[in-house]
């Protein structure tokens, strides 16, 4: 009897989740965004947009304690974009609706139409709701138990 392959669940990463992985004077948010991305990195199963891209490559180069120099941040850019999600017109449409319907900012609409689109079942997020499940996705915060 052939085995079946495993299904790889994708996991959605907002970017808050990246930027501190990528922060070192973030503490304990540091370590476990960063082990959460190496996980991710290992199992091939993260997922991001274009949306999420640009603002950690502006928030890590401008905003933490210690911006990382710019030839850094656009390596890691380059990296990441593996993981890149194409957003259209439709997703934008799609947005829309979510926003309506969730009682959500647009940015985060778009976050989670992104993510539908990607077929992640989460997204990991330090600034949604978490637990609440919209158009399918479940928000998990993964800084939740930190002190």
């Amino acid at each position: 009897m052939t085995e079946l392959p495993s299904v790889k669940n994708k996991v959605f990463v907002d970017s808050n989740v990246l930027i501190y992985g990528h922060d070192k004077d973030a503490g304990a948010k540091h370590v476990t965004a960063n082990k959460i991305l190496r996980e991710l990195w290992d199992s091939e199963t993260g997922v991001l947009s274009m949306q999420v891209l640009q603002e950690f490559y502006t928030v890590v180069t401008r905003k933490i304690g210690t911006p990382l120099p710019k030839s850094i941040a656009r390596v890691f850019v380059e990296e990441y974009a593996t993981w890149w999600i194409e957003t259209t017109p439709i997703e934008i449409s799609s947005a829309f609706r979510i926003e309506d319907i969730a009682k959500i900012s647009f940015w985060d609409a778009l976050i989670v139409a992104a993510a539908v689109k990607s077929g992640a079942k989460e997204i990991l997020s330090e600034d949604m709701n978490a637990g609440q499940v919209i158009a399918g996705v479940r928000i998990v915060n993964p800084f939740a138990s930190l002190p």
